[in-house]
């Protein structure tokens, strides 16, 4: 695509999730006991129970969070979960991870991806993030939300998202699933790159134009600006929350990074120090923009095509 409509389109983004922004007012920020949970153990366990899943009509299921919050509404998972035609529970699944505020994505190309994935023999799922859609608190205003001044909340936020990532893994894999994979963008592949570097079970992991330094989107990117005052001059200094300074706990030929050669929002040298850091996993170079890459021509069936593979190999235990 042209690099200055890519360009336009992420500019446009950006300032729109500017205006959105949850702003300061007065609150704690909460930083230092926000670096004590950052430097803890329950921040993130490879260790998870199976989640409690309730199915309702078809393709919907909901499940209580491992990690409850006070906000009632964060506390219940929503998720739509695609499967095979037949003995759902003996094929592979796929898991699809969205965005920050990432309505495009999650509700209108995430069914059209399970399409394709179901095709090929494989289940296709989604799970609604902490503090996002339906799972979010009326009683918080702008606040309600998985990026916010109060850095303790949100650094939680990321620590229950993998949880429930896990969690939800292990209910397929009690069902009978051989394998279990992650397909996230942009937050969604931050999620699934953290969860990468502390669960080894995963057959695959697909990092569309992931949030490789989270310190970086914070210190530049203008809808993070009343979180960089939050800090109030401090860095963010967080390297538990940067994929560069993390290793995976899979084979890195298990992994497939997705880069955006116009991005505005995560800057494609950071994904190219990423790839460095990584030993040099599989990677696609896009002429994309951060909005128009998941949607770049012919990149879903690239994908499915590279996950296929690797899903018909179950992980051991």
């Amino acid at each position: 695509m042209n690099a200055a409509l890519c360009r336009l389109l992420d500019r446009i983004a950006i300032q729109f999730a500017a205006a959105r922004a949850p702003r300061l007012d007065g609150r704690n920020p909460n930083i230092e006991e926000a670096r004590a949970f950052l430097e803890s153990r329950e921040f993130i366990s490879e260790e998870a129970q199976p989640a409690r899943v309730e199915l309702g009509a078809p393709p919907y299921f909901s499940f209580p969070t491992p990690r409850p919050t006070p906000h009632i509404e964060n506390n219940i998972i929503h998720g739509r979960l695609y499967r095979c035609e037949r003995q759902w529970q003996e094929r592979p699944t796929m898991i699809l991870l969205h965005g920050w505020n990432d309505v495009n994505n999650h509700y209108w190309r995430f069914p059209r991806i399970a399409e394709q994935i179901n095709r090929c023999g494989v289940n296709a799922a989604t799970l609604e993030a902490p503090y996002h859609f339906q799972r979010r608190p009326r009683q918080l205003g702008s606040w309600s939300n998985f990026l916010c001044p109060d850095i303790l909340r949100t650094v939680q936020a990321a620590g229950q998202g993998i949880a429930e990532i896990h969690a939800f893994a292990e209910w397929l894999r009690v069902q009978g699933c051989p394998a279990v994979g992650l397909w996230g963008i942009s937050l969604g592949a931050w999620l699934a790159g953290l969860s990468a570097c502390y669960n080894s079970r995963w057959s695959c992991v697909v990092l569309v134009t992931p949030v490789a330094k989270l310190d970086d989107v914070i210190e530049n990117v203008a809808f993070c600006r009343h979180i960089r005052e939050a800090f109030q001059g401090q860095p963010v200094n967080a390297p538990r929350l940067n994929l560069i300074l993390s290793r995976p706990a899979i084979p890195k030929e298990n992994v497939l990074l997705i880069e955006a050669e116009y991005d505005l929002f995560i800057a494609r040298e950071s994904v190219e120090e990423l790839w460095r850091a990584w030993g040099e996993p599989p990677i696609e170079r896009l002429r994309e923009g951060h909005i128009t890459a998941p949607g770049a021509k012919g990149l879903t069936g690239r994908i499915i095509r590279w996950v296929a593979p690797l899903l018909e190999k179950p992980v051991a235990k």
